[in-house]
């Protein structure tokens, strides 16, 4: 029957009739509901269906008849669908709270559909009176070591209480890396201290604490939650940011100076391999402007050749003397220029 259902939608887009109907009913559990939809049974080649759309569920076929009399009936759990005179009735017997939905009537007739009646069905549960969950913020700094408390406020009214069901509080931690929020502690059901407000005796307030010694990786939203009544409420939220101090020790200083130790002599490396090709390229320049000077120097010496007479002082020698010897040093004059062969 889902099939045929979801066929007719593909075939063509319904609409809504003239008079359509669309309604709120709020039950509470355990209360019979029923639904009537109106059928004429002069309506030749026509179908009514009832279909429930729930969240986060694909829309279910409770039931189907035809326009004329025909005494069918057909029942899913606790909901039964069945003609009765001008009617096409939804029957819902003790109304629990998956039964929250909207429910609604379609006639098909010639490959048309048409909404003839929608009704949003909200189960309500016993109320346990709870009017609000708050939760105080942080407003100094924590850091790692820290002892941090956390408060959650559970506000309610006994006036409107219908749940004799005591509340139980739970703490959860939201983190960033994690998909789930996880479980951290638990209260039970007894606060650390409730009181009533003095304007109307029926509000109370009941503060639950939650203290632990922080570390780096408690960081995260912290969720106060109170279940009670098959309901569970939530806080808004306290969030936790834990600054880290960075300590300076004697590993780090011992690191960087070992860093400009080593910094320092491969500058000084470099510096005295540059030095020591300087001090090369200048001796060799050196060496060859020695030969060269040298080769010049030795090329332009001028050579002379005096002539010394050697005689005794004495006056006896000098005149038994005849003959005078001489020494003799030969020289030689040679004229040199830069640049040009010799002649």
């Amino acid at each position: 029957m889902l099939t045929i259902f979801y066929i007719l939608l593909l075939i063509k887009t319904g609409r809504c009739s003239d008079h359509q109907i669309f309604d709120t009913k709020n039950v509470a559990v355990g209360q019979n509901v029923t639904l009537n939809c109106f059928r004429d049974r002069l309506w030749h080649s026509t179908n009514l269906f009832w279909i429930r759309l729930a969240s986060q569920s694909f829309p279910e076929v409770l039931g189907s008849t035809i326009s004329h009399d025909v005494p069918t009936i057909r029942k899913i759990h606790n909901i039964t669908t069945k003609q009765e005179p001008g009617t096409f009735v939804l029957h819902i017997n003790g109304a629990q709270l998956n039964d929250t939905a909207v429910y609604y009537c379609i006639k098909e007739s010639q490959q048309t559909m048409t909404f003839l009646k929608g009704t949003f069905l909200r189960v309500k549960g016993p109320d346990p009176g709870i009017t609000g969950v708050t939760q105080d913020s942080l407003s100094n700094p924590v850091h790692p070591g820290d002892p941090v408390t956390l408060q959650c406020s559970v506000l309610s009214n006994s006036e409107n209480r219908t749940c004799t069901e005591d509340h139980s509080v739970y703490w959860y931690r939201a983190k960033p890396d994690e998909s789930h929020p996880s479980l951290i502690y638990s209260h039970g059901n007894n606060g650390n201290y409730c009181e009533r407000s003095p304007e109307a005796a029926s509000q109370q307030k009941c503060v639950y604490s939650f203290s632990r010694n922080v570390s780096s990786s408690d960081t995260g939203t912290y969720y106060c939650a109170v279940a009670t009544c098959g309901e569970i409420l939530f806080g808004n939220g306290t969030k936790l940011d834990i600054e880290v101090v960075r300590h300076w020790d004697l590993t780090n200083t011992v690191v960087i100076l070992l860093c400009v130790a080593l910094s320092i002599s491969l500058i000084v490396i470099a510096f005295l391999i540059y030095t020591i090709k300087e001090k090369h390229k200048t001796s060799g320049k050196n060496s060859y402007f020695s030969k060269v000077k040298y080769s010049e120097t030795f090329d332009s010496l001028t050579y002379g050749a005096p002539t010394f007479t050697k005689r005794n002082t004495r006056k006896a020698e000098r005149r038994n003397t005849r003959a005078t010897e001489t020494m003799c040093i030969y020289s030689d004059v040679r004229a040199f220029e830069y640049g040009k062969s010799d002649a």
